[in-house]
Order: structure tokens, then sequence, then C-alpha cells
């Protein structure tokens, strides 16, 4: 669920993977792992893109509560 919800995230900023690796401090290739679900962020990660996005950490983790 995370890696949809940040890529759709990251498109709707039109952000390149580069650009926003840097902007939270990875590489490249960790925010390509992330959005092909093939690695999951590090709870600190999952916190700075929330922060970045303006979103819950809970969003960008696709729980939803009822």
């Amino acid at each position: 669920m995370l890696s949809s919800i940040l890529k759709e995230l990251r498109l709707e900023k039109n952000l390149s993977q580069q650009q926003l690796a840097k902007q939270i401090g990875v590489s490249q290739k960790a925010i390509d792992f992330w959005e092909r679900g093939i690695n999951e962020p590090k709870a600190t990660y999952i916190v700075k893109l929330a922060d970045y996005f303006e979103v819950s950490a809970d969003y960008l983790l696709g729980r939803k509560f009822f």
C-alpha cells in the first residue's frame, strides 16, 4: 500500500525520484525500491515523507479508521 501511495504523492507534485530522494536524504534507488514494494522505509523516513507531503504516517501506510 505504501508503495502506490508514495508514487501517487510524488507524481502529484511532479517530482522525480531523484528530487524526492534529495529532499528526504536518501538515494534515488531507495525511493525506487519503496515505490516498487521491494523494501519499505524505516520509521524515520516514513516520518520524513509524511512531513514532506503534509500527510499523516497512517495515511502513507494506508491505514483507515472507521
